[in-house]
């Protein structure tokens, strides 16, 4: 399959170690594609949906104790602990090696080696990195071909000695205590072995595309982040692009597949969809940022997405799409909690149980049919706002950079930032109150720095650091904003309709990248006067929209206080230029 030396040698010395039965490599054709998937039918490591309302759709289980990122078992291994900072797991390397290497001896025995050569970013781009991960799975083969470009075309590009990701993958017995995930920077490897789970075991991910890539983005000057990349195209026909970040339970995947609302349609308005969980920017020659998604498939949480919450998306998983940990019902098709329908009247629930919609625990709690982290992966150009700029070697232009969460009372609608330096200190203190559904306790803050906490590979103190130095070096910088979705009244009900509606707040915040949009200076930064905001069909009272567009001087303090303690992490490591930020913040808000 290939002559490139040191990839040959290193599958060698994995299969010396795993001892596989044999290796297939993956060309990325299609014969070979199902072929691999009638194996994995037959095996049942996949189940065969109704292919008269599923066409090309796939069933998958994971092991019930094997359903989501396992963060505790993630590891960042350097040789010293202050290099990988206190928001993340540490080991040296010499010890992740061995502690992996003892579960992957022999793992592979009785199992197939698939070699898959990847590439992040179209082959052949200025952005793009090139990866293998050997895995014993199936199931990782058939996503990696949904999630990124996989074959013969990234052998052809490594040649006889091209620089790859060398990424490891052994389900092993598939124990939690004998799970690690472990990245190598300094070797340029990951080793993923014990899991089964997308997120722990696609190694192009998070592991890749994140974790690693922010690593080599500090080092070579450029941006792997935590983002959605979105194009908006207005009535003229003008496209301006920007790039999101949101802590998880904050519509970011809703907002990258975002329908406009019917006043804005009329006046023109589209939306097309770049990508919607990770964005690569690099400064170009014009000065400005530019901005590409290095996968080709979206790796989405189903629970909680239906014809309301994202349309799209729906359209999106229609066909050609592999479902895990959902419910599966009689007639082989699927379905889960707040979704669209009815749920059935039984069904088979993700854990391969017998299910009914009136069961319940002993707790008297409902037993869910599908786990709340169920996933669907389909390819992105499915997408009906998928946009052929996708493919685009260049990337788009990036307008402007927001970022968001979840605050009942504090943050407004949007607000704009002073400048870059003051944009990064409101990405760097981005933070969500925890919900019902999620673990910890209700309304507690949960600061997830540009929504990368569990995802940058090194200190994170100076990847602030690099965010700052990226702004110094662009002559054209995007500008910088926050929005909240979720502001609610004094009775908890949400003020803003949310949904296809945030495009309202999207239209200002382009307005004001070009200088055209009425904004009030503010403690906190810029905020829309109220009528520069087009609210046309939207039964909003003055005194609500007073209320999502107010800034608390007295909640705005004691938000400072709980920024000065989280930025107390990083002790003396944190950016002077953050600390200048904060102590302007507080002079502002009590002058």
């Amino acid at each position: 399959m290939t002559n490139h030396a040191k990839l040959n040698a290193w599958v060698q010395e994995a299969a010396a170690m795993c001892q596989p039965d044999k290796i297939v490599w993956i060309d990325g054709s299609d014969a070979q594609r199902d072929q691999l998937t009638a194996e994995a039918v037959a095996s049942g490591e996949l189940i065969k949906l109704n292919q008269k309302k599923h066409p090309g759709c796939y069933y998958h289980r994971t092991a019930k104790n094997d359903v989501a990122r396992t963060e505790h078992l993630t590891y960042i291994c350097m040789p010293r602990k202050e290099e990988v900072g206190p928001t993340n797991n540490w080991m040296t390397p010499e010890e992740g090696y061995r502690r992996a290497g003892e579960i992957f001896k022999g793992s592979m025995k009785g199992r197939t080696l698939y070699v898959i050569p990847f590439s992040l970013g179209p082959v052949g781009s200025v952005f793009s990195k090139y990866g293998v991960e050997l895995t014993d799975s199936i199931y990782v083969v058939l996503n990696m071909l949904i999630m990124v470009r996989c074959g013969q075309a990234v052998l052809d590009r490594l040649g006889t000695d091209g620089e790859f990701t060398k990424c490891l993958h052994g389900k092993a017995d598939l124990d939690d205590k004998r799970r690690l995930i472990l990245h190598f920077p300094q070797d340029n490897a990951v080793w993923s072995v014990g899991s089964g789970y997308g997120g722990n075991v696609l190694l192009s991910k998070k592991c890749m595309a994140l974790r690693l890539a922010s690593c080599a983005a500090r080092k070579e000057g450029w941006l792997a982040e935590h983002m959605l990349i979105l194009g908006i195209e207005d009535p003229a026909g003008r496209i301006e692009y920007i790039a999101a970040a949101f802590p998880s339970a904050c519509g970011k995947t809703n907002l990258a597949m975002l329908i406009p609302p019917e006043s804005m349609t009329r006046k023109g308005y589209r939306i097309w969809t770049v990508g919607d969980d990770i964005a690569w920017m690099r400064i170009d020659t014009d000065g400005a940022l530019w901005g590409l998604n290095p996968e080709t498939g979206m790796f989405g949480v189903a629970p909680g997405t239906n014809t309301k919450s994202n349309p799209n998306a729906m359209a999106t998983i229609r066909r050609n799409t592999v479902f895990t940990n959902v419910l599966l019902t009689e007639n082989k098709t699927v379905w889960w909690e707040d979704g669209d329908g009815n749920p059935p009247a039984k069904g088979i629930d993700w854990k391969g149980d017998p299910w009914t919609p009136d069961m319940r625990d002993a707790n008297g709690k409902p037993v869910l049919g599908a786990h709340p982290n169920a996933r669907f992966t389909t390819p992105l150009s499915q997408c009906p706002s998928h946009t052929f700029r996708m493919e685009h070697h260049h990337g788009v232009p990036i307008s402007a950079i927001i970022f968001g969460g979840r605050r009942a009372r504090l943050a407004p609608l949007v607000y704009q930032s002073y400048s870059w330096q003051h944009g990064v200190f409101i990405g760097s203190t981005m933070a969500s109150e925890r919900t019902a559904a999620q673990y910890g306790k209700q309304g507690e803050v949960r600061r997830d720095p540009m929504a990368m906490l569990p995802f940058c590979g090194y200190n994170m103190a100076e990847y602030f650091m690099h965010w700052l130095q990226m702004g110094q070096q662009m002559t054209r910088p995007p500008k910088i904003f926050h929005v909240n979705w979720f502001r609610q009244d004094v009775d908890g009900q949400y003020l803003w309709p949310g949904y296809g509606e945030n495009l309202r707040a999207l239209e200002w915040i382009l307005a004001r990248c070009r200088g055209e949009a009425e904004g009030n200076a503010t403690p906190i930064g810029y905020v829309p006067t109220p009528d520069s905001l087009d609210l046309t069909g939207l039964n909003l009272t003055e005194e609500v929209l007073q209320e999502l567009l107010t800034v608390d001087r007295e909640a705005w303090l004691k938000e400072t206080q709980d920024i000065e303690e989280f930025y107390r992490t990083f002790n003396e490591k944190l950016p002077h230029a953050l600390r200048d930020e904060l102590a302007s913040l507080k002079r502002r808000l009590t002058t």
